[in-house]
């Protein structure tokens, strides 16, 4: 069942958006060389803990993961993807890192999530980032009221396709709002002017993700983190928006970040 928010729960929303682009921010600053992962998710730990928010994946328990997820963010590194399970991993020069972060304040949840180079960028990683945050962006224009779920996943799978990079469609958006999971889903690749027509009030998370060379993934043995199943390296950008009259609005946008340019 969808449910249709009105202003002032999408303004609830928004409240819980501007915190998860500061923990987003605050954990990207922190990443750099030498850095363990496992001291990122502890930043994001005090930082939930200080705002009395609630993590949205503490606990969270689907039936593709193995036991309930212990951790406040999601930390996949290189071929990594999804559900990265923060471990004893110290972050070295090239390392592409995606942080995925969900959160509930007040009762009302936003997901986010950002990829970023750690130290120095590979031209073909920098290019793979870039395309993921392109193509959340196309997501995002695509989002209007009148418009139809088939566009957003059309303009997803455009980009993916005009940079050669293969889609999978096992995981992608979805709807969000009291959960962190509503409906509807929302494919990454798909047929414009088909499926849902978009209607004012409706939130959604877009989180186009691609590996360079593969739609195929594997999980590791902890049950949870998915890679791509040929070791290449991997993107995964996400941002929670609400359908509006006058266009989308983007409830997660980091502070001084410019659409399209993941800064």
């Amino acid at each position: 069942m969808i449910e249709l928010k009105t202003p002032a729960e999408i303004e609830r929303m928004h409240t819980t958006g501007r915190f998860v682009a500061h923990v987003l921010q605050a954990v990207g600053e922190r990443a750099a060389v030498g850095v363990n992962l496992l001291d990122l998710e502890l930043l994001a730990r005090e930082l939930i803990r200080e705002r009395g928010a609630e993590s949205c994946y503490w606990d969270y328990a689907p039936s593709f993961g193995r036991g309930p997820f212990r951790n406040v963010i999601c930390l996949s590194v290189n071929d990594a993807v999804l559900h990265g399970l923060p471990h004893d991993h110290v972050l070295r020069d090239g390392d592409v890192l995606t942080m995925d972060l969900a959160v509930a304040v007040d009762g009302w949840v936003a997901d986010s999530a950002r990829t970023v180079i750690v130290g120095t960028p590979r031209e073909e990683d920098r290019q793979l980032v870039r395309a993921g945050e392109e193509a959340l962006e196309a997501a995002i224009d695509a989002a209007q009221a009148g418009q139809h779920l088939g566009d957003i996943s059309a303009a997803i799978g455009a980009v993916a396709a005009r940079h050669g990079y293969p889609v999978n469609l096992e995981f992608g958006g979805h709807g969000l709002g009291r959960t962190m999971h509503e409906d509807p889903h929302v494919a990454n690749d798909g047929r414009a002017g088909r499926g849902l027509r978009l209607r004012p009030g409706l939130t959604l998370a877009l989180e186009p993700w691609f590996a360079r060379t593969t739609d195929k993934i594997t999980y590791d043995p902890d049950g949870w983190t998915i890679r791509s199943a040929d070791g290449s390296r991997t993107t995964h950008s996400e941002h929670t928006i609400a359908i509006t009259e006058v266009g989308p609005l983007v409830l997660t946008r980091r502070e001084g970040e410019l659409a399209g340019s993941g800064t």
